[in-house]
């Protein structure tokens, strides 16, 4: 079994690199679709910690029941969408889309701090 989700890792980590060429390569820039690539690669090996995060998290907001029940389903639902954007980002990594290879998901790792209350303390 394992041998054949190594087949089909190696098949599209092939397949992305057969593509990469194609991308309008005036128009990438190296240094952001490889970091598009990294942040891909960190999500999707990380999303699964959004399950222990979020189960500790409303634990503390809201008490141990409500973590136990109410975080755990927030961190599979977390974790689904960090590994899916992880996906879509090794996917796309020579594609500027989003334009300017920003993240798909806020904050872009899983331990980073929001964008948008990155800009509100900064008021």
């Amino acid at each position: 079994m394992l041998r054949g989700a190594t087949a089909k890792m190696i098949l599209a980590v092939m397949v992305v690199g057969l593509l990469a060429p194609r991308a309008d390569a005036a128009d990438m820039q190296a240094g952001k679709a490889m970091g598009k690539l990294g942040r891909g690669c960190v999500n999707l090996l990380t999303g699964w910690v959004e399950v222990p995060k979020r189960i500790s998290e409303t634990a503390q907001d809201q008490g141990t029941a409500a973590g136990l029940t109410w975080g755990l389903l927030r961190g599979i639902g977390y974790g689904f969408v960090r590994t899916a954007a992880g996906v879509y980002e090794i996917v796309t990594f020579p594609v500027a889309a989003p334009p300017d290879y920003a993240p798909v998901i806020d904050p872009e790792y899983i331990f980073s701090e929001s964008r948008e209350s990155t800009a509100s303390s900064s008021y």
